[in-house]
Order: structure tokens, then C-alpha cells, then sequence
């Protein structure tokens, strides 16, 4: 029997556990409140992400991380910030040949490392790590959707290409973890920075050259930590730059747009701030440990650490853009 384990059924464990359920025979979805637990094996409806979408019936949910033992995959579909806490707590709870797939965008600070490097404390380095252009309103929908997975264990890779590819889904490897990893994070950062220049009204010209500049300075981080720069190129890099620095649907590029109209954000009550600042400090952190120059990582770093008022960081960004 195939079973399948995903932990976290926010908009994209739910959306990955619709598409899951379609190649194998069950799907347990984990998530801490028992109460919209026993919602979702009663009506089949997570009403608190997709109050219209009805769940395959074999998904069904539990808040006991007893349950994912005999799962062959388990994908962890949570914040970066809650990910080492998580690890934690799984860790005599599953079996030591279940295949971990990582879906966060984020790093942790100040230790640098991202995901799949706290996944390699508590596990081992077999793990395969997700990321694309997705939206999970998307996927919940089944529509069209493509993305990339990568791992050091190619076998390991292969079986979750399996049970995540559909009619609709559709799933491409690379070799290079490190590139795909820090290209998701790098994206945010780009996100954020056209969300300011579009808040600012900066002139389009413009805001497609700081897109295209940062998408250069991409390959160069990527090169700078050990990843490939062609990495950049793949779904997880150029496809999840361009959607999350262009789509009103992204909320890094929302961010953005808020800082860059001079909107004071409650930091406390928005959990992207807090993960976006997390991105912010450690890509620069990392600019600087490998020397590697990013006028589009600076202008960010201003604007949101800084708080240096949004038309002073452009006329820095754009004085350096080119010299």
C-alpha cells in the first residue's frame, strides 16, 4: 500500500495532498488543531484555506504524528521558521527509510543553513527538496502547473516525480539541491524589490531592469555557495522570479508594494514580514561571507532593515545598477 504523509495543511499542503491522492492509495494530512482535523474527515473540506473545494476521499486528516509512520513519503509543508522545531518532533515517529520532501522557501538566521541543511542534522542527505512556479490556489484546481524537484539520491528523486506527477502536474528533475533551494529564496527578495518600485510608481523601463538585474545577480549567489548558475534558468529560477516579482497574488511582491508606498506594516500580525526580513538578513549576510556584489539584495535590505525611505534606496540602486 502507498501511503503518503504531509505535515502542514495550509494552502499547499492541502493543494499538494489533492494532487498526492491521485497516484496513491492514502494520503495523511497532519496538522495540529484536532478540531479542523475532524472537519476534514467529516465533510471532506479544509474550510479554512478552500471552503469551495471538496478533498479526494482518501485524504484524510489526523493531529498525531503516530499516524505518518508507515508513510513512504512525507512532504514537510511548513514555515521555515517552524521547520527545525518540526524535525524535532518527528524524528522517533517515522521510519528511517521514508523519503523527506522539503516545499519551504526559506533560510534559517542567522545559522544560513536552509531547509534541506536541517533536515541533513536530524535525517540524512537523501532528502528532495520542491520548488517551482506554484501558486496553490492553482494547484488546488488542478490546473496546469510545473515545478522542479532535486536530491542527491536520484532514486529518492524519481519516487516522489511518481506519486506528484499528474495530467495537469508536471514535474522535472535537476541535480543541483543547493541551486534550487536558494533559488526560492532568492525570489522573495526579487519580489520584494519590484513591490517596492511598483508601490514607488517607478516607470516600467525601470522596474524590469532591477527584474532583470536581479535575475543575473541570481546565477551569481547561486555560483557563490556551490550551486550551479543554469539553475537559475529552471522553473524553481527564472519561472518563480518572474511569477512571484509580477503577480498581485504574491504576497512578498504585496510586501513590496506596501513599503513602497510608505505603508507602515504590523510586523507582529504578518508572518511574511517576519519570514521576508529572515530572507532579507541572510542573503545579504551571504553577499558579503562570499563577496559577491548585489545591488538588488542591497536595495531590499534598505528599504525593509534599514528602513531607508524607498526613493533614497532606488537612487542608490540605480546609480550602482550599472557602474
Amino acid at each position: 500500500m502507498e501511503k503518503v504523509g504531509i505535515i502542514g495543511a495550509g494552502s499547499l499542503g492541502t493543494a499538494l495532498a489533492q494532487i498526492v491522492s491521485q497516484n496513491v492509495d492514502e494520503v495523511c494530512l497532519y496538522l495540529r488543531r484536532e478540531e479542523l482535523a475532524n472537519t476534514i474527515n467529516e465533510t471532506g473540506i479544509n474550510n479554512e484555506y478552500y471552503p469551495n473545494t471538496k478533498l479526494e476521499e482518501n485524504i484524510i486528516a489526523t493531529n498525531d504524528y503516530n499516524d505518518l509512520k508507515d508513510c513512504n513519503i512525507i512532504f514537510l509543508s511548513i514555515p521555515s521558521s517552524a521547520f527545525r522545531s518540526t524535525l524535532s518532533e518527528i524524528k522517533d515517529c517515522i521510519n528511517e527509510d521514508t523519503i523527506l520532501v522539503t516545499t519551504a522557501k526559506g533560510i534559517e538566521y542567522p545559522s544560513l543553513k536552509t531547509m534541506g541543511k536541517i533536515i541533513e542534522e536530524y535525517f540524512d542527505s537523501d532528502y528532495v527538496a520542491l520548488s517551482g512556479p506554484n501558486f496553490a490556489s492553482e494547484m488546488i484546481l488542478n490546473l496546469a502547473t510545473v515545478s522542479n524537484i532535486a536530491s542527491r539520491n536520484n532514486e529518492n528523486a524519481l519516487r516522489v516525480k511518481e506519486v506528484l506527477s499528474t495530467d495537469h502536474f508536471k514535474v522535472k528533475i535537476i541535480p543541483d539541491v543547493i541551486g534550487l533551494e536558494i533559488c526560492g529564496i532568492i525570489k522573495n527578495i526579487n519580489a520584494i524589490a519590484n513591490g517596492i518600485c511598483e508601490g514607488m510608481n517607478i516607470n516600467e523601463n525601470a522596474r524590469y531592469g532591477v527584474l532583470t538585474k536581479g535575475f543575473e545577480e541570481t546565477k551569481k549567489i547561486i555560483e557563490s555557495i556551490g550551486g550551479d548558475e543554469s539553475t537559475a534558468g529552471e522553473y524553481c529560477g527564472f519561472g518563480d522570479l518572474v511569477l512571484t516579482s509580477t503577480s498581485s497574488e504574491s504576497r512578498n511582491h504585496t510586501l513590496g508594494m506596501l513599503y513602497g508606498q510608505r505603508i507602515i506594516v504590523d510586523e507582529k500580525a504578518s508572518g511574511i514580514v517576519f519570514e521576508g526580513k529572515n530572507s532579507i538578513m541572510a542573503i545579504k549576510d551571504i553577499c558579503e561571507k562570499t563577496n559577491t556584489k548585489s545591488v538588488v539584495v542591497d536595495f531590499v535590505y534598505d528599504v525593509i532593515v534599514n528602513q531607508i525611505p524607498p526613493k533614497i534606496a532606488f537612487k542608490t540602486l540605480w546609480e550602482n545598477i550599472e557602474d
